[in-house]
């Protein structure tokens, strides 16, 4: 066989193994290492292996992943999360709908500082589902912006999976995070859109709840004045240049700790389940980096993606053409995968087909572009039908509410979705001009 079907064939292998439910790290590395050895025999892998390895992990743009995910530990057991909903539902939980509305701006806030989708969703879901319930939301609406509003997590900086992908592409993360700010502004802002035009078609899905006093007003944002310190030294540092993203993200981390020991009362229980959660949480991001690392090589020998490129620029097909069927690709991938995942497998044969393509922008401005586009592709495919996997876990935690319900929820949001898709491909600007302005 030539490497090129030695190539197909692993991708192929590699989506059984997924339909098997083989975890997507221990998956990409079997079928990496397997067809590593077929086109470079057993030496060649194990040269590789011993070289890939170190030089993956000693990567020192690789310590943020870490210092983020203990930031958004040290934020939820800093008691945040509540903060943040009691905030945003004491302004807005009296309009129709204002509760889902608050539990999405919430979600928002919480992204700031967690930089996960899944643990956004679940986070902001023990905080707030209970509330919804309370005032008869119904099941559709509630998980349903609950999930959406997960997505949150990952779109607003800081971003894990942005990092991951800037590093793919030898980009830089300080210009992916401005590009990423307004688009995630208008993810909020959208839905919230969506649930004010939900309760009003039916306006039994969405009860306002009872108007906070003003008092009680002020007094929830005298609250949440952690996140906001925190955003605006860490971000705001690392978007004005003052802290690379790993100095940001340091110091985030301590933050949060000192927050938590002298406003959550954190103790030494807390601090060991933070750290705990951590160690797993980098520890699963690792195995996968290096499933995706070995996977992405052998494809690399196997010449499958210069072959899909070249292919590509020969076919004639327009530039947007190819990359709608791209973005299509991720919302069905999203359905089975998680987001790292997605982008570790996909860009390695993505990227050099966009880079190769006539889109009218310069090659930076091309990755922050592609990136910001299939980082809200990707997250659109984790609640997407039939397998979105922040549906799953918010209805883990609704066991009351069907999952076809569920689903009928986050279509509303789909549509946001994918109106803010197709204003970010027809107005680069949405996501250039925050880059171009702040020089990132």
């Amino acid at each position: 066989m030539t490497g090129l079907q030695i190539g197909l064939g692993g991708f192929a292998a590699l989506l059984i193994l997924l339909a098997f439910r083989i975890p997507i790290g221990i998956a990409m590395l079997a079928v990496g290492m397997a067809g590593y050895t077929l086109i470079a025999g057993s030496s060649g892998l194990l040269n590789h292996l011993k070289s890939e390895t170190y030089w993956r992990f000693s990567n020192f743009d690789l310590s943020v992943i870490p210092l983020f995910i203990l930031m958004g530990q040290f934020a939820a057991q800093a008691g945040l999360s509540k903060a943040l909903f009691r905030a945003a539902n004491a302004w807005m939980g009296h309009f129709r709908g204002g509760i889902a509305m608050a539990a999405l701006g919430a979600c928002a806030g919480f992204g700031t500082i967690s930089g996960s989708s899944i643990a956004t969703a679940a986070t902001m879901g023990k905080v707030a589902l209970p509330e919804l319930r309370r005032y008869n939301y119904s099941g559709a609406l509630a998980t349903g912006a609950l999930a959406a509003g997960g997505t949150l997590g990952i779109l607003i900086p800081p971003s894990i999976v942005l990092i991951i992908y800037a590093i793919m592409v030898q980009g830089s993360v300080v210009a992916l995070f401005q590009a990423a700010l307004i688009p995630g502004i208008l993810a909020a802002l959208g839905y919230i859109a969506t649930v004010a035009i939900v309760v009003r078609v039916v306006p039994e899905a969405g009860p306002a709840g009872p108007r906070a006093s003003s008092a009680e007003r002020w007094r929830s944002l005298a609250e949440i004045w952690p996140v906001v310190l925190i955003f605006a030294v860490v971000m705001g540092g690392i978007y004005v240049g003052f802290f690379t993203p790993t100095e940001g993200a340091g110091v985030g981390a301590a933050g949060t700790s000192l927050i938590a020991v002298t406003q959550a009362r954190m103790r030494w229980p807390g601090l060991v389940a933070a750290l705990l959660d951590t160690a797993q949480t980098t520890a699963m991001i690792y195995l996968i980096l290096l499933g995706a690392a070995m996977f992405n090589a052998f494809l690399g020998f196997s010449q499958l993606p210069i072959a899909a490129a070249d292919w590509f620029q020969k076919s004639g097909l327009p530039p947007f053409a190819v990359l709608f069927a791209m973005l299509a690709l991720y919302v069905l991938l999203g359905c089975v995968m998680d987001s790292l995942s997605m982008i570790l497998l996909t860009v390695p044969i993505f990227w050099p087909i966009i880079a190769g393509l006539d889109f009218g922008l310069q090659s930076e401005d091309l990755k922050l572009w592609f990136g910001i586009l299939s980082l809200i592709v990707v997250e659109v495919g984790l609640i997407t039908p039939p397998v979105g996997l922040n549906v799953f876990v918010i209805n883990s935690l609704a066991k009351d509410v069907p999952m076809l319900e569920t689903f009928k929820g986050v279509l509303p949001f789909l549509a946001s979705d994918a109106l803010r898709v197709a204003l970010i491909i027809a107005a680069p600007a949405i996501a250039l001009a925050l880059p171009g302005w702040l020089g990132g």
